[in-house]
């Protein structure tokens, strides 16, 4: 089995003992991203449907330099922190699949990292 350690400066750094993403035979393990912008490392402020945005693209910044994208992706789960902004999350998740989407999971959690509201994380191909 071989195992790539996938990091890019186009998504927020690791805040912890993890790794972006793990690459191994023709898959790619993307860790749970939260809205924080790469750049800044300061998390996103504003609705949770541009908090949700955030971490879409943030996944989508991994999973290019695993040399996959957003439409290898085989299996997502959201975290949310109330599952009353469902529909909200929903639709932003939404925009990223216009068609074919992948399976999914969403959680409704007690608290996430950092006390964010949304984390998406990702299985892809490669």
């Amino acid at each position: 089995m071989s195992r790539k350690v996938i990091t890019t400066a186009s998504a927020p750094e690791a805040i912890g003992p993890y790794s972006q993403a793990i690459a191994t035979d023709g898959l790619v393990f993307c860790s749970g991203q939260i809205p924080l912008d790469p750049e800044t490392m300061e998390l996103v402020s504003g609705s949770i449907g541009e908090e949700t945005r955030r971490c879409m693209r943030n996944l989508e910044a991994v999973l290019q330099e695993a040399g996959s994208g957003l439409a290898k992706i085989v299996k997502t789960t959201i975290f949310v922190t109330d599952m009353g902004d469902f529909a909200e999350v929903n639709e932003a998740y939404g925009s990223f699949f216009p068609s074919d989407p992948p399976a999914r999971a969403t959680v409704g959690v007690a608290s996430l990292p950092k006390g964010v509201r949304v984390e998406v994380d990702c299985i892809a191909a490669i």
